[in-house]
C-alpha cells in the first residue's frame, strides 16, 4: 500500500465536514502551515488550505493523511504552472 502510494497511483479524497473539519488523504508532503494557511503537495496537485485557528490534528505520510480542524475559509489546487514553481521560477 505505501510503495503504491509513493508511485502515485493513490486516488485522492478531500472530504469538508461543517467547514470545521478537513481530511485529506493522497498527501506527499506538507509544504507549510499556520494558523491561518495550510499548503501540501497531493497526487493530485498543490493545496491550500485557508482560515483561521487552523490545528493539524492528525499527520501520517506513510499512507498519505492529513486532518485539520480551525475555520475553513478557502480550499485552493495550484494550478501546473505554480506547482512548477511559476514566474519567478521561469524567470530566473
Amino acid at each position: 500500500m505505501a510503495e503504491d502510494f509513493r508511485r502515485g497511483e493513490i486516488s485522492q479524497n478531500v472530504i469538508l465536514e461543517g467547514r470545521e473539519r478537513l481530511s485529506v488523504s493522497g498527501v506527499t508532503e506538507v509544504v507549510s502551515f499556520d494558523e491561518e494557511e495550510v499548503v501540501m503537495d497531493t497526487s493530485r496537485g498543490l493545496l491550500t488550505v485557508t482560515g483561521s485557528d487552523l490545528h493539524v490534528d492528525k499527520l501520517s505520510l506513510d499512507i498519505g493523511e492529513l486532518s485539520l480542524q480551525g475555520v475553513i475559509d478557502g480550499i485552493v489546487y495550484a494550478d501546473e504552472q505554480r506547482r512548477r514553481g511559476g514566474f519567478w521560477s521561469r524567470f530566473f
